[in-house]
């Protein structure tokens, strides 16, 4: 093994610890705001509803942040439907939805952007950046219809590997309309789930749960299709010209 295989190899070691390290940091604060609650989510919301006319923004900037480190979402749209409302509440949501977004991308790719290319190689991550300058934004939209998959994490994931910060923000609008109605509205609804709102509310979560994973299938054969499709026309790069005896 030449000294520039092993430098190579210690590179993406460390690449790899560094990636490790973030994804333990990630799901340690998932556990603890998700799982063990230590944020009181019901606190904040008083706190909030306190600041008078000001509440709608000062909730979305909040929640924003809350979501960024991975305070679940659908918790942060029903308590944005309780206290503004189904109409101004959705777009409460929305707005904080779309700051989750830019933020955990921005902080994703500050923390592993350098490693994911160092893991990938120069010539696959070439590869995924035309592939995301391409798609990019379109596969923030369907990650946001794909039923059970944490927005911020996949966040954090798309800055790591380089997909731009106004297609994370447009992406999350776009993606994220349907589900910041539905767990706003069932927010709104909370006293009387049996309401005509509730019902509409599950009605958009159903269908949309539906096309994201139809759209998630289609999405990830056209991706590998093309990735292939990718690898095919390096190799034949590479062997051009063709070798004479």
């Amino acid at each position: 093994m030449t000294d520039n295989d092993g430098s190579a190899t210690t590179s993406r070691w460390r690449h790899g610890a560094r990636l490790a390290l973030c994804a333990a940091f990630l799901l340690g604060m998932f556990y603890l705001v998700a799982v063990a609650r230590v944020i009181d989510v019901e606190s904040v919301r008083g706190m909030i509803a306190a600041t008078g006319p000001a509440a709608p923004l000062v909730y979305a900037v909040v929640s924003a942040l809350l979501g960024a480190i991975l305070v679940p979402g659908p918790i942060l749209a029903a308590g944005s439907g309780l206290l503004f409302g189904p109409l101004v509440g959705t777009f409460v949501t929305l707005g904080a939805t779309v700051g989750t977004a830019i933020i955990s991308s921005f902080l994703g790719r500050r923390a592993g952007r350098e490693s994911a290319r160092g893991l990938l190689g120069a010539e696959r991550a070439d590869r995924l950046d035309a592939q995301i300058e391409r798609r990019g934004l379109w596969a923030v939209v369907g990650q946001r219809f794909v039923p059970g998959a944490p927005d911020a994490l996949a966040s954090y994931l798309f800055g790591a590997f380089g997909v731009p910060l106004w297609q994370m923000g447009v992406g999350a609008f776009i993606g994220s309309a349907p589900r910041a109605f539905v767990y706003t509205a069932l927010g709104a609804s909370i006293g009387d789930l049996s309401a005509p709102l509730a019902y509409a509310a599950i009605a958009v979560w159903c269908i949309t749960a539906t096309l994201g994973a139809f759209a998630a299938h289609r999405g990830y054969r056209s991706w590998r299709r093309h990735g292939r499709r990718g690898a095919a026309e390096v190799e034949s790069v590479r062997v051009w010209p063709p070798r004479t005896r």
